[in-house]
């Protein structure tokens, strides 16, 4: 062997003849720096996005093997629909075929040699699907995809969330619910366009949730093929509220309407209601909330139970004080890591780099957008009829995003006026959010499964 080939062996080893025949990597390698900026240099939800810049970074390694294989729906000879790229044999040797999707792309799914016949990855076992196809997907094959991990975060957000600003306001949860009017309006909009199935469209319509976990949850119900860019979008715009919260505010309110002081309103107009006895409240809303839920949307239970069981525990108190530790620290950072990085392993250049994908960015960005317009107007509606006026950027923060979007809305009001700190108020309208775009998922999931 003379040394040119050993040289022409060598750079076939590395990524770098992948990278210069698919220049497109770099883009990828671009996307995953970029959230790393963000994470580490402009503190927007480091915990979440740094995993996800380092699963977009590993995934797109041509040789490293770290790549979730995108799910798309298969059609095949015998008319029927696989939504699993990989699939693998349980029991018997496995090989690599060429399939065409209905839209003309060519992949490869696992098949029996001899059949020809796609095999369910959840009948195989974890280390038969750790050899075959790698760490990434071994984690979101059984975590993500199953649906296991969106409810334990939900759990653990119960865990550290407290419901007190929500039960001393209760009239300003409501802007919880207005603010989910970016996810129904975005639903229409994509199925009036013809690019998405109604299906497609509700996995994309509830990124204007900004939940991620009820996003991912959704899309699994109702669009696995679209799960990775959907939590990514979903992720990124929940990082980016320091960013989205400002700018609709700043189209949709005036200086005065956001000067509005919610203390002095209290003075000027008391609340009625009272809560004597607010600890017994903590621990009866969940309960109440989850059998509610339960009866009325039941697809929405695994979520809203979840999110309830973590905040009874915590709310307790010392009897089960050691569970609620565990759910709110060492489960929900574990589940937090794998989330992360997994998802961002699902944004290959074949899965991203395609106009569905921005179809999805462009779609999710106009649900975060009208989900916080929907919250800011109705606001200024109530104010119409009302003596007692709410600050609009209240309503700005009925998403799902706690506590990023109730601190990022007290902030643009203390900024104009250092005592008008309305922190406590718009908690009361984004705990709401958390509640009611669980209660969304669950009803687009039983109206479109």
């Amino acid at each position: 062997m003379d040394i040119t080939t050993i040289f022409s062996k060598l750079y076939e080893m590395t990524a770098f003849s992948n990278i210069a025949a698919e220049p497109t990597f770099l883009i990828m390698y671009a996307l995953g720096l970029l959230f790393l900026y963000l994470g580490i240099s402009k503190h927007y939800e480091p915990l979440l996005l740094i995993p996800i810049a380092m699963g977009i970074l590993l995934a797109n390694f041509p040789g490293g093997e770290m790549g979730v294989f995108g799910a798309v729906s298969l059609t095949l000879q015998d008319g029927s629909m696989i939504n699993n790229v990989i699939q693998l044999a349980a029991d018997s040797d496995i090989s690599k075929v060429l399939v065409t999707t209905k839209d003309g792309i060519e992949t490869y799914v696992w098949c029996d040699p001899v059949t020809k016949v796609p095999f369910d990855i959840y009948h195989c076992s974890l280390p038969q699907i750790a050899h075959e196809l790698g760490l990434m997907n071994m984690i979101y094959y059984w975590l993500i995809k199953t649906g296991f991990i969106p409810p334990v975060i939900f759990m653990g957000v119960g865990a550290m969330t407290d419901f007190g600003p929500m039960l001393r306001n209760l009239k300003l949860a409501i802007f919880g619910a207005a603010a989910q009017v970016g996810i129904f309006g975005v639903i229409l909009v994509a199925v009036g366009s013809g690019a998405f199935t109604p299906q497609e469209a509700g996995a994309l319509g509830i990124i204007g949730g900004a939940d991620g976990p009820t996003a991912i949850y959704t899309t699994i119900k109702l669009a696995p093929h679209l799960l990775g860019p959907i939590a990514i979008a979903a992720y990124s715009y929940m990082a980016l509220v320091p960013v989205i919260i400002p700018f609709v505010v700043k189209l949709c309110t005036t200086k005065a309407e956001r000067e509005i002081n919610m203390k002095e309103q209290d003075k000027l107009y008391p609340n009625t209601l009272q809560i004597k006895n607010l600890r017994v409240a903590k621990i009866v809303f969940p309960i109440f909330v989850t059998i509610l839920v339960a009866i009325i949307v039941p697809s929405a239970v695994s979520l809203i139970g979840m999110l309830m069981f973590g905040n009874l525990i915590k709310e307790i108190g010392t009897d089960t004080s050691r569970i609620a530790e565990t759910a709110s620290n060492a489960l929900m950072n574990i589940a937090t890591i794998f989330l992360g990085l997994s998802v961002g392993a699902t944004m290959t250049v074949q899965s991203f780099l395609n106009w569905q994908t921005i179809g999805i960015v462009a779609g999710g960005f106009c649900a975060f957008a009208v989900s916080i317009a929907g919250g800011i107007y109705l606001v200024k509606l109530f104010n119409v009829f009302s003596k007692k006026k709410i600050n609009p950027l209240v309503g700005a923060c009925g998403l799902s995003a706690v506590p990023m979007a109730s601190r990022v809305a007290n902030d643009i009001a203390t900024k104009i006026n250092p005592k008008n700190n309305i922190l406590n108020y718009c908690m009361s309208a984004n705990i709401s959010g958390v509640i009611g775009s669980a209660v969304a998922a669950g009803v687009l999931i039983t109206f479109l499964r």
